[in-house]
């Protein structure tokens, strides 16, 4: 019996009879308050919007593995979500811009926590700027303000380097530093850092933000973006051996590999507030150019080959960090990357090549 064990260890310790006797009533009051008291662990409810990009459809499964399907609620506009999306959890569709509706979800699943996805990116926030400021921006609003209302614990929306601009020092460029963007996506992102800040000082709301590289995934499709090339040629390289990049060779950008992108975003997430001198952090793993990208890509493909036809989006890139400093993540909470460029790429070929031969198992 734990008891007796107790009190053998009282009698070993060199003590006299009454502070041996006082020890083993306090151990032993120790153990019954141990082992009979119910510890309340409060698992968070999770909302997420734009469950179904190029981050929520990997994030949610993460997500779900660690807290549970029933905890992590997937929210996009789409109407049909892939299985493997509304088998493993619960799937409700919203617009973001639907203030009553993104209500009635937070009431009705009691959500603590939300990753806030949904949004338009980069170069289609040039062909479209008032919406993109009305999802990126409004939509951001109005998580705040519920977060306010109900007392949200944790919010997370992602930024990105798009919150740089012309006169932001290029190479290393620092967490604190000079932003004045020349695009509407870049806009968005730095008047939504602005936002998280003020309800953080104003309200006490606890939010948190990453500057996004360029996100590659062997996943999900991405599109919109200005770092898209850094995906697509691997899926062209595969299928025909060659690919047009609109960018041009010597561009140079900030980039990560989704899975150091969902480890990121997991560990911020639970990372120790009083840790956190800041709310919003520089994040990345690697910077290339469009040529060395192909020129690794040619050392599993040799046959691949690339033309540069840069279009609008080579001024977005010109206007975007060649690389950037996140010793601020590193330090606060320990953020560390696993996949740099050659790691990076032999896994995106290692996957695409296995599902190409899923997908069309006679090539």
């Amino acid at each position: 019996m734990i008891t007796t064990f107790l009190w053998n260890a009282t009698l070993d310790h060199p003590l006299n009879g009454y502070s041996a006797k006082f020890l083993w009533l306090f151990m032993t009051h120790w153990y019954y308050h141990l082992t009979n008291s119910s510890v309340e662990i409060t698992v968070p409810k999770i909302l997420v919007t734009g469950a179904l990009g190029q981050i929520g459809s990997e994030l949610v499964p993460m997500l779900r593995k660690k807290y549970g399907n029933e905890n992590v609620i997937a929210t996009d506009i789409r109407p049909n979500p892939p299985i493997f999306i509304t088998n493993t959890g619960i799937y409700e569709i919203l617009d973001v811009l639907d203030d009553a509706r993104l209500e009635e979800l937070i009431q009705k699943y009691e959500i603590t926590h939300v990753y806030h996805l949904a949004g338009i990116l980069s170069a289609t926030g040039e062909k479209f700027p008032q919406k993109a400021w009305d999802l990126n921006i409004n939509s951001l609003f109005s998580v705040l303000e519920l977060g306010r209302k109900y007392g949200f614990k944790r919010i997370f929306w992602p930024s990105s380097i798009a919150a740089f601009g012309p006169t932001t020092p290029k190479d290393n460029t620092p967490n604190d530093t000079i932003l004045q963007p020349n695009t509407m996506y870049g806009v968005t992102k730095v008047s939504g850092e602005l936002l998280l800040e003020y309800y953080w000082y104003k309200y006490g709301l606890d939010t948190r933000c990453m500057r996004l590289p360029g996100i590659i995934s062997s996943e999900t499709p991405c599109g919109g973006g200005t770092t898209d090339y850094a995906v697509e040629i691997f899926y062209e390289a595969i299928k025909h051996k060659k690919y047009t990049c609109f960018v041009g060779p010597e561009t140079k950008l900030p980039m990560m590999y989704m899975p150091d992108l969902l480890n990121s975003i997991m560990m911020l997430m639970e990372a120790d507030n009083s840790k956190l001198k800041h709310h919003v952090f520089n994040i990345t793993a690697m910077s290339f150019t469009a040529q060395e990208l192909v020129s690794e890509i040619q050392k599993h493909i040799p046959d691949f080959t690339a033309e540069y036809k840069p279009d609008f989006r080579q001024s977005i890139a010109d206007s975007w960090p060649r690389s950037i400093d996140d010793s601020a993540a590193r330090e606060e909470w320990g953020w560390k990357h696993e996949f740099g460029l050659q790691e990076m790429t032999k896994d995106m070929i290692e996957k695409l090549e296995k599902k190409t031969k899923i997908l069309n198992p006679k090539r």
